[in-house]
């Protein structure tokens, strides 16, 4: 993928997360994520899921920094310049084409249709990389407002484990 990457929405402004900003939100500089980012970083988002991968993922720009835009990718809220959730894949497609998504808006921000309008955009431009032929991403079957964020993408449940249900979505079934 391309090393200037930017996605922008009606509302909002997608980020890769570069190395920098992965090592300074590892350490918990806020004002030092707020400085390279330019934009206000609530205390919540240092309680977000992300916070456990950015560690790998930061040795993983390191070791390869091809890997920037299949990680970890910002969500900026324009009118409030606020970081408001983070979203993206574990990495650069497998043998087979492909990813793993996953996604997350703290909850001052939940219930106003960012999450989907993010990950939306997210998978329109990851479709246009050559290598991705499909997405997955799990969900517990109890989150009801992620489970209709996936199906509204035209996800299809393909398996249950437990209380995970697993969906992919293929390039060749995408109608643009």
């Amino acid at each position: 993928m391309n090393h200037s990457l930017q996605i922008t929405t009606q509302r909002l402004e997608l980020l890769p997360c570069c190395l920098r900003v992965a090592q300074a939100a590892v350490t918990k500089n806020k004002s030092e994520v707020e400085r390279l980012l330019g934009v206000r970083v609530p205390d919540d988002w240092y309680a977000s899921e992300v916070l456990d991968i950015l560690p790998m993922y930061a040795q993983m720009l390191i070791n390869d920094p091809s890997q920037l835009g299949w990680g970890v990718w910002l969500i900026i809220h324009i009118a409030d310049s606020t970081l408001i959730g983070d979203l993206g894949f574990l990495g650069k497609p497998n043998e087979q084409g492909t990813v793993e998504m996953g996604y997350e808006v703290i909850s001052a921000y939940r219930q106003q249709g960012f999450a989907f309008e993010t990950v939306e955009a997210l998978v329109n431009f990851a479709f246009t990389q050559p290598e991705l032929k499909r997405i997955i991403a799990h969900s517990p079957d109890d989150l009801t407002a992620s489970i209709r964020i996936l199906e509204k993408l035209g996800m299809q449940r393909i398996s249950r484990d437990e209380s995970l249900l697993e969906w992919e979505l293929k390039l060749e079934s995408r109608q643009f």
